[in-house]
């Protein structure tokens, strides 16, 4: 039989688990986190997707869904034209981000790592599309 504390955990639990996707302010509307992942995807380019990551950041964890989005964005500029070695050094660099908080108590240190792992993102973007003769958008 459950006792009247564990009652009270449970029923804390539960209405946290049911309480609707928060809402945040970003390109001056109320947007939930999936509707800014989807602005992101949305977006033209690896440099304004990076843009509108800065300018929606929540610097907590949801920047880590906001971070994937623009990581996806950009590697559509450069993935398919690297081979084997440069994807380790890739996901090497990746890699570094994602342990140089590791050790860092708190919310703020996932968003730091978001924003390390998009900037890797964004500057193999800029070297292909520099090397491709484009200018990044």
């Amino acid at each position: 039989m459950l006792s009247k504390c564990s009652l009270a955990v449970l029923a804390v639990v539960l209405s946290v688990a049911a309480t609707p996707a928060r809402a945040m302010v970003c390109m001056d509307k109320s947007m939930t986190l999936d509707e800014v992942v989807e602005a992101i995807g949305a977006q033209k380019s690896c440099e304004s997707a990076m843009k509108l990551f800065g300018d929606c950041q929540l610097t907590a964890s949801g920047d880590v869904q906001l971070g994937a989005a623009v990581e996806k964005k950009c590697e559509a500029d450069f993935m398919p034209g690297l081979n084997t070695a440069q994807q380790q050094a890739y996901k090497r660099e990746m890699r570094v981000c994602d342990q140089k908080y590791r050790n860092k108590s708190g919310t703020m240190y996932l968003s730091f790592a978001a924003f390390c792992r998009a900037e890797v993102a964004q500057r193999y973007s800029q070297r292909a599309l520099k090397a491709a003769g484009q200018k990044a958008r």
